[in-house]
């Protein structure tokens, strides 16, 4: 018979494992549950992101604008909205939480969706920019809250992986928003476009204008419908609030948020990814009807750029961090982008076009890369530079102005203006995967 000490110690072993193990599993399905509401998120941001690619040719058309340069003002309204939002943005998340915040988010969106149906009877530019910059304040407020709380939902170190993850789902939406707009808004896009170029009678050309106009308002009152459902469903969901950990350098008085030199190098880092990203997504049809292409066939081009994203997204979750780190994994990705940004300039055509849409390759596993490596180590700046980071997103508005500035204004053929675009970019991204993510740390 077992000493009463030893039996005591086997009847009760087993009851601290199971309790942990039950205390394991809820976190993990808690955690599980996160990962799939900003899964969600990451599919609608995405789909209303990559609208533009549509909306540049649309609105190029429908408002009878003078060059690619004006037209290419949407993706600076959009995108510079993330700048002047992104700070304000990190304030009103430290009142709402991450939760509350996101569903004002959506709102906001829903609410810059809704003015292109004044801006589509008007036919007025400058109503359809507004629209996008409050879509964009939405969509910073959304990225301000969602890229930190899936980044320390779970280990920094998997962070990439998660933004995969992210990734995966933003990218599907985003290769579909421009089949689904495009078929609609762009339908016969090329004959529309001759009979305008052809028609004599003013009164005939504003009917047909007006009509073309006109096909932009429904899929867009559906797209705020579903986003304020979509509010309802994350403000009435049990989405855990999160806060970023405290390390020992916050607690030294005279830590600031400029005391993180590699925060500010990945902010720079950021700011140049996402311009060629956006370059190479939204800035393909109009490079593939510059050299001769007609715009039915180009309107679909954004679609394979988004496809080449998402490729990269799955080769991210299948070898992040089990086979490349985070830093390695933006390296790669950097040297992928100065080959492909020099098959660009030295082809022509098709093929000159398929480089461009590779470039969504190299450009996939940089946002989940730089992001984590970014805040790594931030603690209670986490929120701060979050926002610091999304207001690199304002790239998105300036690279491809200066793409078009160079073909346009200073008359540089398409893929010197391409490359001058995207090579440098890429070097300093280069720069950051391989020294930039650890200066200032020590």
């Amino acid at each position: 018979m077992a000493a009463p000490g030893t039996s005591a110690t086997t009847l009760t072993a087993p009851a601290p494992a199971s309790a942990a193990t039950t205390v394991e599993t809820a976190a993990r399905k808690q955690q599980t549950y996160a990962i799939v509401i900003i899964g969600i998120l990451f599919f609608c941001f995405g789909f209303i992101t990559w609208l533009n690619s549509t909306l540049i040719p649309f609105l190029k058309l429908a408002c009878q604008l003078e060059s690619d340069l004006q037209a290419f003002f949407v993706t600076f309204a959009f995108y510079m909205a993330y700048f002047f939002l992104a700070l304000p943005a990190s304030r009103i998340l430290k009142l709402t939480g991450y939760k509350k915040g996101m569903a004002l988010g959506l709102i906001i969106i829903a609410i810059g969706s809704l003015v292109f149906i004044p801006a589509a009877n008007s036919r007025n530019f400058a109503f359809f920019l507004t629209g996008l910059f409050i879509q964009g304040t939405g969509l910073a407020l959304l990225q301000t809250a969602s890229n930190p709380y899936i980044s320390i939902v779970g280990p920094i170190e998997s962070a990439a992986k998660r933004i995969s993850i992210m990734g995966i789902c933003n990218k599907i939406a985003g290769a579909l928003s421009p089949l689904i707009l495009g078929a609609i808004v762009l339908k016969n896009a090329q004959h529309t476009e001759n009979q305008l170029v052809q028609s004599t009678d003013p009164a005939a050309k504003e009917l047909l204008l007006q009509e073309l106009a006109q096909r932009i308002i429904p899929p867009y009152i559906i797209i705020a419908v579903f986003l304020i459902l979509l509010a309802a469903l994350i403000y009435y969901s049990k989405l855990p609030e999160i806060a970023a950990e405290e390390n020992q350098k916050d607690k030294k008085a005279e830590q600031t948020i400029f005391s993180f030199p590699h925060l500010w190098l990945g902010v720079l880092c950021l700011f140049l990814y996402v311009g060629v990203e956006v370059l190479a997504g939204d800035a393909i049809g109009t490079y593939g009807k510059a050299l001769g292409m007609s715009l039915d066939t180009t309107k679909y081009f954004t679609s394979f750029t988004l496809a080449a994203m998402l490729l990269g997204y799955v080769v991210g979750i299948f070898t992040i961090p089990r086979y490349l780190k985070q830093q390695q994994a933006l390296l790669w990705s950097a040297i992928l982008g100065l080959l492909f940004s020099a098959g660009i300039y030295f082809t022509d055509g098709y093929v000159s076009v398929t480089f461009v849409a590779l470039l969504g390759l190299s450009n996939a596993l940089m946002w989940p890369a730089i992001f984590p490596l970014a805040i790594d180590g931030l603690g209670k700046f986490t929120q701060t530079a979050s926002a610091l980071l999304v207001m690199g997103i304002a790239g998105g508005a300036i690279v491809p102005l200066l793409y078009n500035h160079l073909k346009d204004n200073l008359q540089w053929s398409n893929q010197s203006a391409f490359f001058i675009c995207c090579f440098p970019a890429y070097l300093y991204i280069l720069y950051y995967g391989v020294k930039g993510y650890k200066v200032g740390k020590g």
